[in-house]
């Protein structure tokens, strides 16, 4: 592959945050009456002035800078003092033990992590088995890095609400034609659904028999609805030299300004992005560090508060969105992610997402980021104000109406 095809597939127009690059010349006459009044809003990401930062996490980050140097060059991996403590709150959030000096490693972001962990196990031709729907950057790294994708269908829309619907017999295809990695996103983004105890056991198992790599990545898995239970793959697997699991404070915690990701697992792969890190960024921001002193620490009660106040803006969009005649949507069971199939339209998908962004001031994610089989979805975070929440998707339901097939 050319650098300039390598390069063009990594298209960012579409991407969540990048909306304003979106072409809209030829959309034009496909639009027709008047702009929806109302207050605009970037279902693309959370709003952090509606949903306000673990409390004493400017206070933290504060206190490294007053470190000076010493908070500002730590070891690539990070600061050794921060990683026990993490190390410590990962080891009994996800019940398998976590070690902090050779296993653990704070990165720029989750998405830092992501790409670390796939710098660290895919090169030209290495099959990499990859769930659709899923997080926009899986397929964009895999082919970044040359790898062949082997794509992993999730039925969640005919899947009962106790699984997540991965096509189990899919997968054990993917690793018996010699997939050797498997990155997948638990809670799934974009749906919002949570792997079975029982889907989690097989995938262990599968992993273990094959022998592949899995990356496990779990950055809502601290934002549970009621009803759900979660099960951390780390916990299930029989050779525990063979995952990785990537977390972060950005998204529950509304810390995604300070670009904060831990990756924790295989301490081989963890050397090998160490070393990728020292090419890339040096470390994770050293001030930023220190903000993870107050993960898993919030005040009683704040966390709980923050699932319930998520719950009632999902409950309220899922009413309005199940209005709509032909539409479908799955009920999240963690996450902050909406990923309704709408009804066939007038237009394509994308560029029924340009016209909502200019007729309803309401910008959303095309389905088709997230798999090539999703061009009639699209996908909403809805940790947001929850009056303006409620108001855009009401204009999402009329500008259906306005152009349904």
């Amino acid at each position: 592959m050319s650098i300039e095809a390598r390069f063009t597939r990594l298209g960012t127009d579409n991407a969540p945050g990048q909306e304003v690059r979106q072409h809209t010349s030829g959309i034009d006459a496909l639009l027709g009456g008047e702009v929806l009044a109302g207050r605009a809003v970037d279902f693309s990401h959370g709003d952090l002035n509606a949903h306000e930062p673990t409390p004493g996490s400017f206070e933290f980050f504060s206190a490294g800078v007053a470190l000076g140097g010493q908070q500002a060059y730590t070891e690539y991996r990070g600061d050794i003092g921060i990683r026990e403590q993490v190390a410590a709150h990962l080891a009994a959030f996800t019940g398998a033990p976590v070690d902090a000096r050779d296993g653990l490693i704070i990165t720029p972001g989750t998405q830092g992590a992501l790409f670390l962990a796939m710098a660290a196990t895919v090169s030209r031709g290495v099959k990499v088995a990859i769930v659709q729907p899923d997080y926009f950057a899986n397929r964009k790294l895999v082919e970044f890095f040359e790898g062949e994708m082997v794509p992993v269908p999730l039925a969640y829309v005919s899947a009962d609400e106790s699984h997540a619907g991965v096509d189990l017999a899919r997968l054990e295809e993917a690793f018996r034609s010699g997939a050797k990695v498997f990155l997948f996103s638990n809670p799934n983004n974009p749906a919002g659904v949570i792997y079975s105890a029982t889907e989690i056991a097989r995938i262990s198992a599968l992993a273990g028999e094959y022998g592949v790599t899995v990356v496990a990545d779990q950055l809502y898995s601290r934002l549970l609805y009621t009803g759900a239970s979660y099960t951390h793959l780390r916990a299930q697997m029989r050779d525990a030299s063979h995952v990785v699991t990537i977390m972060g404070p950005s998204k529950t915690e509304s810390l995604s300004g300070y670009r904060l990701g831990v990756a924790f697992g295989a301490p081989e792969i963890i050397a090998r992005m160490e070393k990728v890190q020292a090419i890339v960024s040096l470390r994770a921001a050293g001030y930023s560090q220190a903000v993870l002193r107050c993960w898993f620490r919030e005040p009683t009660g704040w966390l709980e508060d923050r699932i319930r106040r998520h719950q009632a803006i999902r409950d309220d969009l899922l009413r309005v969105l199940r209005g709509i005649d032909g539409a479908f949507v799955r009920t999240p069971q963690a996450g902050s992610y909406l990923f309704p199939r709408l009804p066939a339209l007038r237009m394509s998908g994308t560029d029924f997402v340009k016209a909502l962004r200019i007729q309803a001031g309401v910008v959303v994610t095309p389905g088709i980021e997230f798999s090539p089989h999703a061009g009639n979805s699209v996908r909403l975070n809805f940790s947001q104000d929850h009056s303006a929440a409620l108001a855009a998707v009401e204009r999402l339901a009329a500008l259906v109406e306005r152009y349904r097939a």
